[in-house]
């Protein structure tokens, strides 16, 4: 008798712990019929910049301060921002090393090398790392994922 009590006990904690498992959404969800391979996406950023698609990788970094930005380690081993206006959608801490899916338009920016140290600068501030402006010797090719619905998977 003591078995099968046990037994139920098992099976109700395993119960609960998959229905604990949830996915959180934004603006209704990742549009799954406009998922494309990042890296199509970022070796060819001219063909899909302005382009609404979905995009998918682990999310490796979220902004400390308001949750306005993640980056996604996509399946190439790159990375690419994913960013709302403060307020938009607040990406939780804890999606970190979780599966995410952003819905948005790509953008694209040519900084110069002066642009490019202010926006490293204030990316170190807002995660409270260290940084060293000396570094900075060349400017970047800013390409952002601008959503209007997430899915991160737990």
């Amino acid at each position: 008798m003591k078995k099968k009590h046990l037994f139920c006990g098992f099976i109700a904690a395993l119960l609960v712990s998959i229905v604990e498992a949830k996915t959180i959404e934004f603006g209704g969800g990742a549009d799954m019929n406009k998922l494309v391979a990042a890296a199509d996406v970022l070796h060819n950023t001219e063909q899909f910049a302005g382009s609404k698609i979905t995009l998918s990788g682990e999310v490796v970094k979220v902004c400390k301060k308001r949750g306005c930005w993640m980056t996604l380690k996509v399946d190439n081993g790159e990375e690419i921002n994913v960013k709302v206006r403060d307020g938009d959608m607040v990406f939780p801490m804890s999606a970190i090393g979780k599966r995410a899916f952003a819905t948005g338009v790509l953008e694209q920016f040519e900084l110069d090398l002066e642009k490019t140290k202010r926006y490293l600068a204030h990316r170190a501030h807002e995660n409270g790392e260290a940084f060293d402006e000396s570094k900075i010797t060349e400017a970047m090719n800013l390409v952002r994922l601008k959503p209007s619905a997430v899915t991160i998977q737990d």
